[in-house]
């Protein structure tokens, strides 16, 4: 299948190498070419413009936020203009509800079609193919992009047919990610006082009550103070919050966990946290606690 790939950061240079590994014909965008030399090395050909890639079969997005899809999405240099009449954009992005309706009306004024397929799992997951999707979209055309998919995850997960439902999916999944992030933090400042061995207690933690992979993932990065380089940056979490609170404001549901990580957020950044992992959040509840940050702190 000839696909276009946008967005060459941490987790798309993955997903698009494993799409050529499957066999898929593969033009690249990215702001930064530099990004594109090992693809390009494997067989993929790069674009100097969002417009340029507008001949595949398949366009996939995976940008940071709602300007950055936005951006190459729309206006002259956008691919919008020039895909093909039954033609698909799958957007792996987390995004908010409101551009995914938005790009489904645009798709759908020209005879496109639109997928949101975001995904879940960190850098190193998307390198070895095992992320998990999560779909919405019109029947046909998901099926038509299952192998795609399955070059990219381990699972995938449908939401139905309107493709704005697995953007709300991925927003509540990455909001329970960070209160999970916010109630490691608070618990390891606590047992940390009291002189508890922080990687005991995760040993304790995980092999019991909490065996899921992200209390593993980033209880260790937490205890490490680990936060560099950043699987996840903590702009992105902070994004992704207000994303969250917006949708719950639009569904009229109040999220005060969600205000709270967003102050939480908030102050990391303060603290001139930007190029830290999401979970240097962590690093407040260290310094509530008197504790104070440890290495790749804010500082």
């Amino acid at each position: 299948m000839k696909i276009g790939f946008i967005g060459l950061g941490n987790m798309g240079s993955a997903m698009a190498m494993n799409l050529l590994k499957a066999g898929h014909e593969l033009t690249v965008y990215n702001r930064s070419s530099e990004k594109a030399k090992s693809l390009l090395s494997h067989g993929a050909r790069a674009v100097a413009s969002p417009a340029e890639i507008s001949g595949a079969d398949v366009v996939f997005t995976m940008l940071a936020d709602d300007h950055a899809v936005e951006s190459v999405t729309f206006g002259d240099l956008g691919f919008l203009v020039n895909m093909r009449p039954g033609s698909v954009h799958v957007s792996c992005s987390t995004i908010s509800v409101g551009l995914s309706e938005k790009l489904t009306a645009a798709h759908q004024e020209r005879r496109q079609q639109f997928i949101s397929a975001p995904v879940f799992g960190r850098p190193e997951a998307a390198e070895a193919a095992k992320l998990f999707v999560v779909v919405a979209g019109p029947d046909d055309e998901v099926a038509r992009c299952i192998p795609l998919f399955e070059a990219i995850g381990q699972r995938i997960f449908r939401f139905g047919q309107q493709p704005s439902l697995a953007n709300l999916v991925k927003l509540s999944g990455n909001f329970l990610i960070a209160s999970v992030l916010e109630s490691l933090s608070e618990a390891l400042a606590l047992i940390g006082k009291a002189g508890i061995d922080q990687h005991q207690y995760l040993d304790f933690l995980t092999s019991t009550l909490f065996t899921a992979p992200v209390y593993k993932t980033y209880g260790g990065l937490i205890a490490d103070k680990k936060f560099q380089p950043a699987g996840f940056a903590a702009p992105l979490g902070l994004k992704d919050v207000r994303l969250t609170l917006a949708a719950g404001e639009q569904l009229r549901v109040p999220l005060p966990i969600a205000s709270l990580i967003r102050d939480r957020f908030l102050a990391l950044l303060a603290r001139g946290g930007d190029s830290l992992d999401w979970s240097a959040i962590s690093q407040i509840a260290a310094e509530d606690s008197g504790q104070g940050g440890g290495s790749g702190s804010a500082e």
